[in-house]
This record gives C-alpha cells, sequence and structure tokens, in this order.
C-alpha cells in the first residue's frame, strides 16, 4: 500500500495490531467503520486525498475479514481521478469489493475503456487489471474487442500487451459465447511469433484456451508451437531473466505442450521429427537433484512431456525411455518424487504397449506399497491394478493379501476390493478365486462388502465342478474358533446348499456339518440368523437316509425362533418347521438353487466410484479393455439347437443370494422362466480397440451381424408408413449443425422390438439405452457415454411422458467427463393403454456447438404385453362372453405384403402374442393370446383372431376381444399398423433366434451375444 503521508492509517493499523484481544479489535474496527461512515455521509467536500485514506483503511478491515457493505460509490469514483495515487487505490479497492454482478460497475465502464484505449500506459495496467480480476459479461460485451486490438498493436510495450491477453483469456473462460474470436487464428499465430517470452507466456494462455474449446481453427498454430518448444528446450533461446534454475522459462515450456495436447496428432513430418527431438532433449537431460525448486520445475516440464508422448502415440522405444525415467523416481528416497513417479506410470497405463514395459518394474512398485506414506502406498495401489493381466495376477492379489494383514486401515476396503476384482478376472482357476476371496473374509471380513460375498456364491452355483471344493473350503474355514460374521454367511450359504456333497467324507455328515454351523448361531446378530436357517432346512432335506436325532435338534432351533421379535427370523422358522413335516414336499421347495443369470459386475463400478484422481480413473478405465482370464467366462444354457455365446464375467452384475431379508431389490428375483448360467473356459479375449465400446459397454454393441439383421426386420421397417405413425417416429431439431451418424428412426424402431441398444450417436456423444419390463412397470436405464477428450457442459435430459405413462427420471449430472460414461435410470409405470410415446428432449454443449434433440423413447404398448397359452376350455368362454364392440373389434386388413403362415406366426410372437395352436379348425386361420398389463386394467387377457385367404396373402380379417373397450381399440391399431409396414422378410422371433458364430476373441461379438 502506499502510505507515504497518510499518518492517520498508519496509526489505525497499529491500534488494531496492539488489540490484546478479538473482542478489542472487533471494537477498534467498528469505531473506525462508524466514523468512515460518518465522513463519506456528511462531509460532501471531502478531499481526494481523505477519500483515499479511508478506503485504504476499508480495504484493510476487509482483508482482516469483517464486511465492508458501504462505502462503495466512494471507491468508484476514486477509479476516475486524475492522480495516479487516487486512480490506483480506486482500481485495487473496487477489485477486491465488489463482484462481476455489481451495479456500480456499470458506472465504471466507461472510465475503464477510456483508461485501456488512453495512451497512459500505467493507467491501461490498472484498467486491464481490474478487469482481469473480475470478469464478468457486461465488461466482456463492452471492452472485449479494445482489449484484443491491445494485444496486436505494435505500439504498446511488452507489458500492455502481456496484461491484455491474460485480460481476453479471463474473458473468454468467462463468456465465451460473448467474446468474438472468429478469424483469430492468424493473429494467434502472430502472437506466437512474439520475441518477448512474457507476452508469448500470456499469449500461450489464451491459446491453450482457445484451442481447449475447438482446435480445428488453430492449426496453423501448430508449428509456431513446435518451433517455441525447439527454442526452449533444445536451443535454449532465452533471457536470462527468464532462467528459472538453469531451466529456460518451465512455465511456457509447459503451457506450449499442453497446447499441443489438445490438437488430435501432427501430419506435417518435420513437425512431428522436431517435436519428437526436442521431447527425445527433455527426457534425457531431466534427472533427480538435490534442489527442491529446480526439481520442481524441471519435473514440471518433464511430466507434461510425458503426458504429450502418450497423447502423440510415440514409437515404443521412447516409451519405454519414458517407464525407464519412471521407474528411476519410483526408486529414490524422496517421498514426493515417489509419488509423481508412481501417479505418471499409472496414466501411461493408458497406452497400448506399455504395460509389459512397466511390469519390469513391478518388484519396486510393491516395495513402493509397504511405503510408511498412505498416500504414496495408494499411488502403488492404483498402479498395481491398472498394470495387472493374466500373466502377473497371481503374484499381486498374493501380495495384497500379504499386504492386508499391515495395511493402514483407511485403505483396507480399497485394497479388498481391488484384490477381489483382480481375483474376479484373472483368475487362473475357479479354485483359486475362491481361496482368495475366503482369505480376504477371513483377514478383512470388516472391510469387505456383501457384493464380494455374494459373487462368490453366484460363481459357486453357476459351476457344478467348483461346488464340492467350495464345500470343503468353508468347512474348513468354519471349523476355525474365531470366524467373522461375513465368513460364517457365505460358508453357511454354501455347506447348506452342497454339503451333501461331501457326505463321505470323514467328518462331514449332515450331523457334523449341522454342529460347526450351529456353533455360530450364538455369535451372529439376527441378519445372519436367516441365512443359518435355511442352510439348517437344506441339511435337513439332503439327510438321506433320515435322521431322527438331527431332525429333532433342527425342530428344537426351528422352535425357539417361532416367537422371535425379528419377522424374517420368525416367517423363516414357521415357514421352514411346517414344511419339514410335510416329508417329500420340503425336496421340491427347498431344492439346490437354480443358476444365476448374467447380470453386469457391480465391483468395477462400486471401485470407479470410490476413485478420485486421474491417474486412477485412468487405472479402472484400463480395467474395462483388459483380457480377462480364462477360468471365470459365464455362457447362456441354450437349448441344444443354439451355440451359446460366451461373455466375459465382468458382463455379471452381483445377484444377491438367497435367503435375505425381505427387504432385498425385487430386481434382482428370478422369473421362473429365466435361462440358467454356467462357467466354461474360452479363449481370452483381446484388449478392445474401441475405448468407448469399452465404456458404455454392451450398448456400445448393436449385435453380431445376423442378430442386427433380425432385430431391424423384426423392428418392422417402414413403421412410419402407417396412418399414426407419427406416434412412434423419432425426431430430431433441423437446426442443429452437429448431425447425428447414426438413422434414428432406425435405431427406434430396433429398439421398440428389443431391450438394449443405441439410441443415438453423433461426433461427440452416443445415447444408449437398457430395459427390463415386468407388468405394467418398466426400469430403463439411459447410458451417456462421452466420446471425446473434453467434456460434455451444460447436459440437460428432460422426459415428456404421455398421459397414459407416469414416468420418473433421476438427476442428470451437468457435466459428462472426457471419455466417460454416465447412467441415470428412468422409472415407467404404464396406467392405460395407448399407442402414444415419450419424448427424451436432450440437449449438450461442445466447445461452442450447442446440441439439442428430441428422441422418442421404446416405451411402447407391447413391452406391457406378456405371452400367455390359453387351452380349448379357456378360450371358447371368454370368446363368447366378450360379444361385438365395443369390446370385440374386427376389421379387415388390405395392402399387405403377401407372407406365409408360419412368417405371420413369428410377427405376432414378437409383437408379445402367444399362438394356440389347434383352436381353430382352419389351418389357415392363427388365434393369439397375451395379457395387457397396466395400473387401470391390472393384467388382462387379450384374444385375437386372424383369418387369412390362401388365395390372397395381401389381405386378412382381424378380430380382437378384450375386456377393456379402449385396450381392444388400440391393441388392435397397433397389430394393423405393424402388418401394414411390413417390406421385408421377417424371420424368427427372437424367443429363438439362431445365433451366428461368435469368435471368442472379439469381445465386440461376445458383448453383442449377450445383447441378443
Amino acid at each position: 500500500m502506499a502510505m507515504h503521508g497518510m499518518r492517520g492509517l498508519a496509526i489505525f493499523i497499529s491500534d488494531v495490531r496492539n488489540c490484546q484481544n478479538k473482542e478489542l479489535e472487533r471494537l477498534r474496527v467498528d469505531k473506525e467503520l462508524g466514523n468512515i461512515r460518518n465522513r463519506f455521509k456528511k462531509e460532501k467536500g471531502l478531499t481526494p486525498y481523505a477519500k483515499k485514506k479511508y478506503v485504504w483503511k476499508m480495504l484493510y478491515i476487509y482483508m482482516l475479514g469483517y464486511d465492508v457493505d458501504f462505502g462503495h460509490m466512494e471507491a468508484v469514483s476514486l477509479i476516475s481521478a486524475p492522480k495516479y495515487p487516487e486512480k490506483q487505490v480506486g482500481y485495487i479497492v473496487t477489485s477486491c469489493l465488489l463482484n462481476e454482478n455489481h451495479d456500480f460497475l456499470r458506472l465504471a465502464i466507461n472510465t475503464v475503456r477510456n483508461d485501456i484505449i488512453g495512451r497512459n500506459e500505467t493507467s491501461q495496467c490498472l484498467a486491464l487489471t481490474l478487469v482481469g480480476n473480475i470478469g464478468g459479461r457486461e465488461f466482456a460485451e463492452s471492452l472485449a474487442p479494445d482489449v484484443q486490438k491491445l494485444i496486436l498493436s505494435s505500439s504498446c510495450r511488452p507489458l500492455v500487451r502481456k496484461k491484455a491477453a491474460l485480460c481476453l483469456l479471463r474473458l473468454f473462460r468467462k463468456s465465451p459465447d460473448v467474446v468474438n474470436v472468429d478469424g483469430w487464428a492468424d493473429r494467434m499465430a502472430q502472437l506466437l511469433d512474439e520475441r518477448d517470452l512474457g507476452v508469448l507466456t500470456a499469449s500461450m494462455s489464451l491459446l491453450v484456451s482457445l484451442v481447449s474449446n475447438n482446435h480445428e481453427a488453430y492449426w496453423t498454430c501448430l508449428p509456431k508451437c513446435v518451433k517455441i518448444l525447439e527454442r526452449l528446450a533444445r536451443n535454449q533461446d532465452v533471457p536470462q531473466e527468464y532462467t528459472y534454475y538453469g531451466i529456460p522459462s518451465p512455465w511456457l515450456q509447459v503451457k506450449t505442450m499442453r497446447a499441443l495436447q489438445y490438437f488430435p496428432t501432427i501430419e506435417d513430418p518435420n513437425s512431428r521429427r522436431t517435436l519428437f527431438e526436442v521431447l527425445q532433449h527433455i527426457l534425457m537431460g531431466t534427472d533427480v537433484v538435490k534442489n527442491v525448486n529446480k526439481n520442481n520445475a524441471s519435473h514440471a516440464v518433464l511430466f507434461e512431456a510425458l503426458a504429450l508422448v502418450m497423447h502423440l502415440d510415440a514409437e515404443k522405444e521412447m516409451l519405454s525411455q519414458c517407464v525407464a525415467l519412471l521407474g528411476k523416481f519410483i526408486a529414490v528416497r524422496e517421498p514426493n518424487i515417489r509419488y509423481l513417479g508412481l501417479e505418471n506410470m499409472a496414466r501411461m497405463l493408458i497406452v497400448t504397449d506399455v504395460q509389459e514395459i512397466i511390469k519390469r518394474h513391478q518388484a519396486q512398485i510393491i516395495t513402493s506399497l509397504k511405503d510408511p506414506d498412505i498416500s504414496i502406498c495408494r499411488r502403488a495401489l492404483d498402479l498395481l491394478y491398472g498394470m495387472c493381466d493374466v500373466t502377473n495376477a497371481k503374484d499381486i492379489v498374493e501380495e495384497l493379501l500379504q499386504y492386508l494383514s499391515s495395511a493402514d486401515f483407511t485403505m483396507l476396503e480399497e485394497l479388498s476390493l481391488k484384490a477381489a476384482i483382480l481375483a474376479e478376472k484373472f483368475a487362473p482357476d475357479l479354485s483359486w478365486y475362491v481361496d482368495v476371496i475366503l482369505q480376504l473374509i477371513e483377514k478383512a471380513g470388516d472391510f469387505i462388502s456383501d457384493d464380494i460375498w455374494f459373487r462368490v456364491v453366484q460363481f459357486v452355483t453357476n459351476n457344478d465342478d467348483l461346488q464340492t471344493y467350495a464345500a470343503a473350503k468353508a468347512k474348513e474355514y468354519l471349523d476355525k474358533p474365531a470366524v467373522h460374521e461375513k465368513m460364517v454367511k457365505v460358508c453357511a450359504y454354501i455347506l447348506g446348499e452342497y454339503s451333501h456333497l461331501l457326505a463321505r467324507r470323514p467328518g462331514c455328515t449332515p450331523k457334523e456339518i449341522f454342529s460347526i454351523i450351529h456353533e455360530k448361531l450364538p455369535t451372529v446378530r439376527t441378519t445372519t440368523i436367516p441365512i443359518l436357517l435355511s442352510a439348517y432346512a437344506k441339511i435337513l432335506i439332503h439327510t438321506q437316509p433320515p435322521d431322527q436325532v438331527l431332525r429333532n435338534q433342527i425342530w428344537a432351533v426351528f422352535t425357539k425362533y417361532e416367537s422371535c421379535i425379528d419377522a424374517e427370523i420368525q416367517q423363516r422358522a414357521v415357514e421352514y418347521f411346517a414344511l419339514s413335516r410335510k416329508g417329500a414336499a420340503l425336496m421340491d421347495i427347498l431344492a439346490e438353487m437354480p443358476k444365476f443369470p448374467e447380470r453386469q459386475s457391480s465391483l468395477i463400478k462400486k471401485a470407479e466410484d470410490a476413485e478420485g484422481g486421474t491417474a486412477e480413473q485412468s487405472a479402472i478405465k484400463l480395467r474395462a479393455q483388459q483380457q480377462p482370464s480364462n477360468a471365470l467366462v459365464v455362457t447362456n444354457q441354450h437349448p441344444a439347437n443354439r451355440a451359446p455365446p460366451p461373455v466375459s464375467v465382468g458382463q455379471l452384475s452381483l445377484v444377491k443370494a438367497p435367503s435375505m431379508d425381505d427387504t432385498e431389490d425385487h430386481s434382482i428375483e428370478r422369473a421362473p422362466s429365466q435361462e440358467n448360467v454356467n462357467i466354461s473356459k474360452v479363449d481370452p479375449q483381446a484388449p478392445s480397440a474401441d475405448l468407448l465400446s469399452d465404456l458404455l459397454g454392451p450398448l456400445a454393441i448393436e449385435g453380431p451381424p445376423g442378430a442386427a439383421v433380425q432385430y431391424e426386420h423384426n423392428a418392422t421397417p417402414g413403421l412410419d408408413s402407417g396412418p399414426d405413425a407419427s406416434a412412434i417416429v423419432p425426431v430430431a431439431e433441423e437446426t442443429n449443425t452437429i448431425q447425428p451418424i447414426v438413422n434414428i428412426a432406425e435405431r427406434f424402431r430396433a429398439l421398440c422390438f428389443k431391450d438394449s441398444g443405441i439410441l443415438y450417436e453423433d461426433p461427440y456423444i452416443q445415447i444408449g439405452i437398457k430395459a427390463e419390463w415386468r407388468a405394467h412397470h418398466g426400469r430403463l436405464a439411459l447410458f451417456l457415454g462421452n466420446k471425446n477428450t473434453s467434456p460434455l457442459i451444460s447436459v440437460q435430459a428432460l422426459i415428456l411422458p404421455p398421459a397414459h405413462l407416469k414416468m420418473e427420471l433421476s438427476s442428470v449430472p451437468d457435466t459428462i467427463p472426457p471419455r466417460a460414461q454416465v447412467q441415470f435410470p428412468l422409472e415407467v409405470v404404464n396406467l392405460q393403454p395407448s399407442r402414444d410415446v415419450a419424448v427424451l428432449d436432450f440437449s449438450y454443449k461442445f466447445g461452442t456447438n450447442k446440441v439439442n434433440i428430441k428422441l422418442h423413447l421404446p416405451a411402447l404398448l407391447n413391452k406391457f404385453l406378456q405371452p400367455i397359452s390359453v387351452s380349448t376350455e379357456e378360450f371358447f368362454p371368454q370368446w363368447r362372453s366378450l360379444a361385438g364392440p365395443p369390446l370385440k373389434l374386427q376389421e379387415v386388413v388390405r395392402g399387405l405384403r403377401p407372407m406365409a403362415l408360419t412368417e405371420m406366426e413369428n410377427l405376432l410372437h414378437s409383437f408379445g402374442l402367444m399362438i394356440s395352436q389347434g383352436l381353430d379348425p382352419n389351418p389357415n386361420n392363427l388365434v393369439a393370446s397375451t395379457i395387457f398389463c397396466s395400473e387401470k386394467t391390472h393384467g388382462m387377457l387379450c384374444l385375437v383372431r386372424i383369418e387369412t385367404d390362401p388365395a390372397d396373402r395381401t389381405q386378412l380379417r382381424m378380430t380382437l376381444a378384450s375386456g377393456d373397450p379402449t385396450l381392444t381399440f388400440e391393441l388392435k391399431e397397433f397389430i394393423k399398423e405393424q402388418l401394414v409396414s411390413i417390406t421385408t422378410v421377417t424371420p424368427a422371433p427372437p424367443a429363438a433366434p439362431p445365433t451366428p458364430q461368435i469368435l471368442s476373441s472379439d469381445p465386440a461379438a461376445l458383448l453383442a451375444g449377450l445383447l441378443s
């Protein structure tokens, strides 16, 4: 502060500093504020000197943390003072006390503009500093053109031009839509030829912001950036004052390399060769020294160079050199340098072929895992997690298990989760996987989530060969004196299901198994007792021949808990006791649990949610691309005439084990008709080349070629040719400058008859959908995948539901990070029959491109149809009771494409209708039935009769009957529209499609097989 001659200000500061406590300080400040307020209010003829002194006092009080809610006008008025001391204090205090939305700033805009365009360099610098600090839309609208002229002015000193560049950068960041930078590519190239490094550094900061928003317009700046980097790093052509500990302008080097990373590639061979020579020079010239400041500067340049090397997809030799240099870093004693080495090595995992090079440093990374500094341990854990594959998984997981006993408790949960994921993905065999998970539960039971032991139960249930081994290991662990409650849960469940497989082994009789489990009953909480009761019931039915003593013991336990206060325990005890007295009936009710259906694993998702830094996220993303182990692969049990498409076990979600309490999520319940799942071996899969398909999982894959054709046919191309086609044809904004790269109408038609796939895709985003339908409820998951290296901002999604649907959409994040995917669920309830379609109004912003699209969601009437078979005794009474309109409607449909009767059957089956054979005596007619579900109609039976003429297949007569007139009309119109719109051959229904041959080495085909 310029306090020369201001004795009152000096005395006030001295008084404040001499206060003995906070209360005395507050009293002194309040007294001074009252004095200043009175002076501003009463003395109209306040001299500029006095006003300057009081405004300085206001600033000092504000710096002490007190509110200053007056005197702002006096501070702003000093900006227009003719003398420098008053103008200086006006600019400084205004920039500190006022924000961009303050009304008083409008009074100063003209004065600030006059100072900027004036000839006084000191006033220009003060004005530019104020605008750069405050920013704001009004400043951008009024002053941006003048600031731009100042940057390019050859008559201004470098100091002013530097401040002008930083000022424009601030305005552009705050209001990119207001600051006009069109045609600035040539001007930026001109600025990059500047010899003054101060102006050049400020201009480079501005360029980084511009190319991050739109790199296409600034290709001419790319060779200039390479020349600047060559001038600094290799030629070291810089003034002495810009050399920091022998490093030429490290800040400018970092900014230049960061700007280069926004360009997709460097096509000019000369520029590319020069750039790699410079990067090679940086890599060769960087080492660890004792001077901390020099280390900080050189390492900043080095790590930015590493990021540029990864971005440019350099040759393997240079990548090896980068990894070797980082290997030196993680071996030094200085913890900060070790941390940086581990973090950047984890980032390098995203580059192809680097993983094998990093494996050479595995021993040193494991040593870092045991470092006393927990931050280094976390980075080492992330790196081990990212570099793990089938070749080193066993060694890494065993090290993690050993580290569990000495790890900091704050790391145990993350450590256990990642060890479980690695064991699952890269297990050499299933028995090893079971051993690892049981060891995890034993060593860190308090930090193991239920998801992990649910996963073990799923694998054991789905693989018959594993069940005997798992039961033996469960008995072994449960036999120990001190057992964690989670171990009791998993072992009791496994023994209850499969202990009969051990019956011939010594010490494994049903009575002994019951005794081992029952010993743990007094030590567990009420949430575990239901699992033990289920295990007792299972043991009882597997005891052959029946053991009277064992039965009495188990009945005694059931009787004890019949009066338990916990409803779940009481219900199980009562029901198991009653069932066990029915003898043979219990065998069917308590048979072995069926195979779990395949679902996407939630372990990796849980790990992603737990990560906080970019290096960790890179490692997590890499896990989605890694090839899994041969051992843990799940396939569908299809009928004998269908080839089972193998899919990775990573696609299975956690299904909560049976015998949990009634509050479990109902989404995990099995339908009786679901197909079983088993575990078999296939060839290892290669990493996917399409990063977005990995991010979006199965939704990025439309399916194998055969399946794709099938879905297109089932979706009835030409859907929009019907009279009410406008209700089900997706629309997009014609004014968008960004056009979709897929046919939106075809995508929608395909999703009308399947439950997962791509709904929309353009160069920046991919929108996928996955749906489950149960009765009149539906659950849709919308997946938004960012395909670019820059974030998508201003993301908004709005559902416009029709009157017959109740839809609830969860919150959508405002920003989608680069190369990331977000998911948000949509709950649907069908209130009444209708063919109207819901609309998704979706918008986002990428750079200067604002995209708004309106997409129809595939929540159609046929999604709420459930095929049902009816017998002759059931059909005809219903058919006769629904006599005449409006409950029974008939219509002749003409203009059809001729199709065989079997083809017509397949088509009706794809609509959700079940063909009943033999009900109509005429072999040319079809009779079908279905259940329509809604809140209004509940589950209402619908009957359909199709009469065809073999002599004229272009027409038919359709009769439809139901107990609701609206349903009868809507379903009739829906079927008619589909029949009329058929223009191509319709293949077999999706219930039993011939599965094409899928190569196990193609992950895209495997995921497509899962969706088919």
